[in-house]
């Protein structure tokens, strides 16, 4: 895979920027991962990590399908393709200065835009805003539709549920509605009879696009399932637990579903674009905007000027290849070829259980066969994108490559070896390097290389004391802002562990070399996203030093102030002590597997909020409880600053496996045997570890010994005060704190630490 930042071997540097994770785009990834362009850096921009295929939303909605049958992971998928991916909402566009706004973070910057962020249902009915769930964009449908259920099952007197719109997603939703409750309720004991359906159609026909045959047959299955067809009934208005036709009649509707016309993003309107009526980007038979050639669009966002067609994901998958093709031949300088969209098309048209119709021109059948048919077409299309090709383990965990784990780990090439705190040098190499220093600390520092504390303390002569530390890494992920955001919000993590409090910051940012106008362009999202959060710790960012190097790195050094006696230090636990984790652990798992595209794009995001959280309410909190001792886990993982905080109280500690709080998705990326480069050498504190075999095989085990990025906390809480402790953590947003083990004598054997299951 090309470097997306290897801009001193192609110098003719350009930005192509996909804006939405549409069908259509998704197609546009997979085409440049299989063969990457030189010189080209390539960005997506989506709102959701993962994009559901349309295809398959009634047979999700009915039940037939999990979550991740029907939905394409983006993160993957954009690791796959070398693009960098930005999940964020977009507000704005500027086609003068072609930049990509949003709300909080820097504007991103093109050379070539590609749109395809679908479209919403046209909500401007009144009441529809409010009362009304639509069908787009889904992945927000899917979240209103476990409520509504969850509504159904709760309340016994919500019996009428309705969907607005008579054409083909109408029909699909309202008959997979009425089969997932029907399914879901009957274990409740709930009287399905008493539950009614009904369907709203502007016209006096359900699916008007469609020949009298197709017609026909959905009519006599709506009328079989009891579905009243309100024909010739245009909602509108729409009320708490009614709606209004023009006719004047008012129904009695507790849950409405929309689906009718779509609308554009109303941000279009301001971009300079050439739009159709409905707003939506006009384009040629390229897909190329008529008024600016450096954008295209495709999917249901486009209006081909002169091939009009439905809005229909069917056309948005077709659109894929066209669409790669031409955005490749237009950053090479090369005649772009004309797309021309089919007349008629198969529609497979599901009835919410397992059988489907069959709908193309004049021609229409019907059978359990069809649907068995549109399964098997779906999941095809599906694999194309969820069975990407995978990368190589970056780490033997077994230590089988010869010379044993340490010798495979320093040969693993430098594009598969961890950012952030996995890229830190091991424990054991940074003890001997500094046992060689033989430095000694002057006589105003209170907390120097002698210890292994978080930060360094200098007495001061007003009373408080000066606490100062650095950080610095590798990025481990694309977007520079985020990256910002984590190294800022790492770096201020050892000013909390210590107690102190954060007042300003130095910056350490090593930047790939290229042109002058990326350069500037990246060190803006980095420091917007690092400024971001010291001004919410009220830190100032008071200068920094920035230098090339071959990938970029970001570090702060963070200075702060404390009082002496109210200091926290990694010394101090008792006997007794309960040891309290505030964050999950497998950020180190995680990122490694991102590298392989091997996680799914929620576990990342999952993970990215976790590192973003700060840890400074954390530390109040445990400082409220009494605390006599406190770390934050990063590279060394929680075995390694465990053992820090054991050796220097002369202690020992029992840890509860299940108790240890994890990442959603980092049980089964470690499982599988993906671990962060610095694994091996963490895998060294063994030695001081006791477990039973079972332990020792158990996956979670290894997790005590991932390297963590931006970590939470490790404190000793007296044993009256950790149960309170917790529960505030969690109040106070920390959903995943825990008391993890208990502090021991250590008698004879400090340091050492049994683990049990």
């Amino acid at each position: 895979m090309i470097s997306t930042f290897e801009l001193s071997t192609y110098p003719v540097v350009k930005d192509l920027v996909l804006l939405g994770g549409g069908h259509a785009h998704v197609a546009v990834l997979r085409r440049f991962g299989m063969k990457p362009a030189p010189g080209v850096r390539l960005t997506l921009v989506s709102r959701a990590v993962e994009t559901p295929y349309s295809g398959m939303l009634p047979g999700l909605i009915a039940g037939h399908y999990a979550r991740d049958d029907a939905h394409i992971d983006l993160q993957p998928l954009s690791r796959f393709a070398g693009a960098m991916a930005v999940f964020d909402e977009v507000v704005g566009l500027d086609v003068a200065t072609r930049q990509v706004h949003f709300k909080e973070r820097p504007p991103i910057s093109y050379d070539l835009l590609s749109i395809d962020i679908g479209s919403t249902p046209n909500l401007k009915v009144p009441g529809a805003q409010q009362h009304a769930v639509p069908v787009k964009p889904i992945d927000r449908l899917l979240e209103r539709w476990s409520a509504l259920i969850a509504r159904l099952r709760a309340d016994n007197s919500l019996n009428r549920i309705g969907v607005v719109g008579g054409g083909a997603g109408g029909v699909e939703l309202i008959l997979a509605v009425q089969h997932a409750v029907r399914t879901q309720l009957a274990h409740d004991g709930r009287r399905l009879a008493d539950l009614e359906y009904h369907l709203f159609t502007e016209g006096e026909h359900v699916l008007p696009t469609h020949n009298a045959s197709v017609r026909r047959r959905f009519e006599r299955v709506l009328a079989d399932r009891q579905v009243t067809v309100h024909r010739g009934s245009a909602v509108v208005e729409v009320a708490a637990g009614s709606l209004r036709t023009a006719d004047g009649r008012t129904h009695a509707i507790d849950e409405v579903l929309w689906t009718t016309e779509a609308a554009a993003a109303p941000w279009l309107a301001a971009s300079g674009l050439a739009l159709d009526d409905q707003g939506f980007i006009r384009v040629s038979s390229t897909l190329q905007s008529i008024s600016h050639p450096d954008v295209f669009a495709a999917g249901d966002i486009a209006s081909m000027d002169r091939h009009p067609r439905p809005k229909s994901g069917v056309f948005a998958v077709r659109q894929g290849p066209p669409l790669a093709r031409n955005l490749r031949r237009a950053l090479l300088g090369e005649p772009l070829e004309p797309y021309r969209p089919q007349r008629r098309f198969l529609s497979l048209i599901t009835t919410g259980d397992r059988y489907a119709v069959a709908s193309r021109g004049r021609m229409a059948c019907e059978g359990a066969w069809v649907w068995r048919l549109k399964d098997w077409i779906d999941r095809g299309f599906m694999r194309t994108y969820q069975q990407l090709p995978e990368m190589p383990l970056a780490v033997e965990p077994d230590g089988s490559a010869p010379g044993g784990e340490e010798a495979h780990a320093a040969v693993t090439p430098t594009s598969m070896r961890c950012g952030g705190c996995g890229a830190k040098v091991g424990a054991s190499v940074l003890a001997r390097a500094l046992g060689r220093i033989g430095a000694q600390d002057a006589a105003n520092v209170l907390v120097g290389l002698q210890t292994p504390d978080d930060a360094a303390v200098i007495a001061g002569s007003s009373g408080e004391a000066a606490v100062h530390t650095v950080d610095f890494f590798r990025s481990m992920i694309d977007d520079p802002y985020l990256f910002g955001r984590v190294a800022a919000n790492h770096a201020l993590s050892d000013i909390y562990a210590m107690g102190a409090e954060p007042t300003s910051a130095l910056a350490i940012v090593t930047l790939p070399p290229g042109p002058e106008r990326r350069i500037e362009e990246a060190l803006t999202h980095l420091m917007a996203g690092a400024s971001a959060v010291f001004r919410e710790a009220c830190v100032s960012l008071v200068g920094g030093h920035t230098g090339e190097g071959a990938e970029f790195a970001l570090g702060f050094s963070v200075n702060g102030r404390v009082d002496p006696d109210r200091m926290l230090r990694k010394s101090g636990l008792r006997a007794g002590d309960r040891l309290i984790l505030t964050k999950p652990v497998g950020t180190g798992t995680l990122l490694a597997a991102d590298l392989r595209h091997r996680a799914r794009g929620r576990w990342i995001a999952g993970a990215l909020e976790a590192m973003l959280q700060s840890n400074r309410e954390a530390v109040r909190c445990v400082q409220r409880h009494g605390a006599t001792a406190c770390t934050d886990v990063t590279g060394f993982g929680v075995a390694g600053h465990l053992s820090e905080m054991l050796r220097a109280s002369g202690r020992g500690a029992t840890i509860f496996l299940p108790a240890l709080p994890i990442l959603d998705g980092a049980g089964e990326t470690i499982a599988s045997g993906i671990l962060s480069s610095l694994q091996p050498e963490n895998l060294r504190m063994r030695r001081s570890i006791s477990a039973s075999q079972d332990v020792l095989s158990d996956p979670r085990f290894a997790l005590l010994f991932d390297p963590q990025t931006s970590g939470g906390l490790l404190a000793g809480v007296p044993e009256a005060s950790a149960t309170g402790c917790v529960s505030e953590l969690r109040a106070l947003g920390y959903v995943s704190s825990a008391i993890v083990g208990i502090v021991t004598a250590g008698e004879g054997e400090p340091g050492r630490v049994d683990v049990l299951a």
